[in-house]
């Protein structure tokens, strides 16, 4: 994650108490300056307003904000506030964001699977929306570790929804053909 100056921290804390405020007009100031200046750690302050469910209006506010992200050093944030379980409640939103932003989430495919394996049909669809968008190149140990979370899913004894079911099968055939590029390229470079 990016450095922060203490000139940025002060900010940043301001902005925080703005955006527990309670203030609807304060809230709205605060968010709008995070669109220009923004930082990684304020992510979790977000998603706890979001959680709040606050007005429409903020709401919307929050979900663009959230959805404009650009800067590649929140992914990691946003990967640990997806997979916290006292976020469910917002994960829908969070990966609707993810999907909508312009941060390359490639390196956490395995955690998208396994967010899709254990969620119902509305965050497994979101996490298929997110896997046919990720850019790659995907490392063989992803492609392997996310076959893992589809095994576990597969052979789960839990009697699986067909809708859910249906787009696990989607999720593990996009799965399957990184797999064959990845051996495909292999057999490029030994001929």
């Amino acid at each position: 994650m990016a450095k922060i100056t203490k000139q940025q921290q002060a900010k940043l804390n301001a902005l925080s108490i703005e955006l527990k405020s309670g203030n609807e007009t304060k809230i709205s100031a605060a968010i709008k300056i995070l669109q220009t200046n923004g930082h990684a750690n304020i992510l979790p302050e977000l998603v706890e307003l979001l959680k709040t469910k606050p007005s429409q209006k903020i709401r919307a506010e929050l979900m663009e904000l959230l959805n404009d992200l650009r800067d590649s050093s929140v992914a990691e944030t946003m990967i640990e506030l997806i997979k916290d379980e006292n976020n469910n409640s917002v994960l829908q939103e969070l990966l609707s964001a993810i999907w909508a932003s312009k941060v390359d989430y490639s390196q956490y495919l395995p955690e998208f699977i396994a967010i899709a394996v254990d969620g119902d049909f509305m965050i497994a669809l979101e996490c298929l929306t997110i896997i046919e968008n990720l850019e790659g190149p995907f490392e063989e140990r992803l492609v392997l570790e996310s076959q893992l979370h589809l095994r576990d899913y597969v052979e789960d004894s839990t009697p699986k929804e067909e809708k859910k079911a249906k787009i696990m099968s989607e999720i593990a055939l996009i799965i399957k053909d990184l797999d064959n590029m990845d051996h495909d390229d292999i057999d490029f470079f030994n001929e």
